[in-house]
């Protein structure tokens, strides 16, 4: 079973071969040398139609991988719609893009490329930039981000025994956290994400739905791992703090015809508003990417 111990262990320096453990698909094995060349066009601006974005432009390192911006900025300055989600942990993911509509990092790779807002190329331009095929660019991407990771944080640290790793506040907050607070409902398992579509009322405006996301106002729970590092929050953008996140989630988010089962007032405390972004605070980590 995939555990916090095995992120840490896949995080040492140098990793201890547990590569068994991150999956890729059986036509896109992972390589180092297809890995090294993914981090550089990762970084390459000429997968932009005017020489200005990279996919770093948007998915920073510094960052945990997002841009810190409400919504994502492309080429000539256009803003698109939706937030920037990280990439860390990927390779466990089940379905990409906020909305899910990509099945595999290899479908997810290449759309930014192509998206008239963000990069601009059209498949037919992308050889002629970088030398390699649509396909392969995206075999290549997908390689890179599969060696995106988060883990050995303070939680990982406790949960894996370390009883000092965590502050008596944070402990607080993760039995809040796993408790009252019913948040592992919908981030669960070491990825802190259930990788499902939830509507939770964020896209519910003024008596309507200004984003079906995955339909019906639903969007994919992203992953807590560095979130304290990747504010703002929601699909939108909308919320520029936890504690925002916290007070939008204890009131029940915003009701509307579509809203998830799950989501219902909290009626937390404000120390145990206190203690949750404690423990939030916990799950950022080391990120390590680049290596196998």
């Amino acid at each position: 079973m995939f555990t916090p111990l095995l992120f840490a262990m896949l995080l040492s320096n140098p990793p201890l071969g547990l590569d068994l453990y991150r999956p890729a698909p059986e036509d896109n094995p992972l390589n180092k040398e297809r890995v090294k060349l993914g981090r550089k066009l990762f970084f390459d601006k000429r997968l932009s139609r005017d020489g200005t974005v990279a996919c770093a432009t948007c998915h920073d390192p510094a960052t945990a991988f997002t841009d810190g911006r409400p919504v994502a900025v492309g080429i000539n300055g256009s803003k698109g719609v939706r937030n920037v989600p990280t990439l860390v942990n990927r390779a466990w993911g089940r379905v990409f893009f906020l909305d899910g509509r990509a099945p595999t990092l290899e479908k997810q790779a290449v759309e930014p490329i192509q998206n008239p807002i963000e990069m601009g190329l059209t498949l037919g331009e992308i050889k002629g930039r970088v030398g390699l095929e649509p396909e392969e660019l995206a075999r290549t991407l997908a390689s890179y981000v599969r060696t995106i990771l988060s883990g050995d944080s303070p939680y990982d640290k406790y949960v894996n025994g370390d009883q000092k790793a965590l502050s008596p506040k944070a402990q607080a907050g993760l039995a809040i956290f796993r408790g009252k607070g019913r948040c592992t409902t919908c981030h669960a398992g070491p990825t802190l994400t259930d990788e499902r579509m939830h509507n939770t009322g964020v896209a519910w405006k003024d008596g309507r739905l200004a984003d079906p996301g995955a339909g019906q106002g639903a969007f994919k729970v992203p992953t807590l791992r560095e979130v304290a590092r990747t504010a703002p929050y929601m699909h939108d953008g909308s919320l520029a703090t936890l504690q925002e996140v916290l007070e939008f989630y204890n009131r029940g988010g915003n009701p509307n015809p579509y809203l998830d089962e799950d989501i219902r007032p909290l009626n937390l405390r404000a120390e145990e508003k206190g203690a949750l972004i404690e423990f939030l605070r916990s799950l950022s980590g080391s990120v390590r990417e680049g290596k196998l």
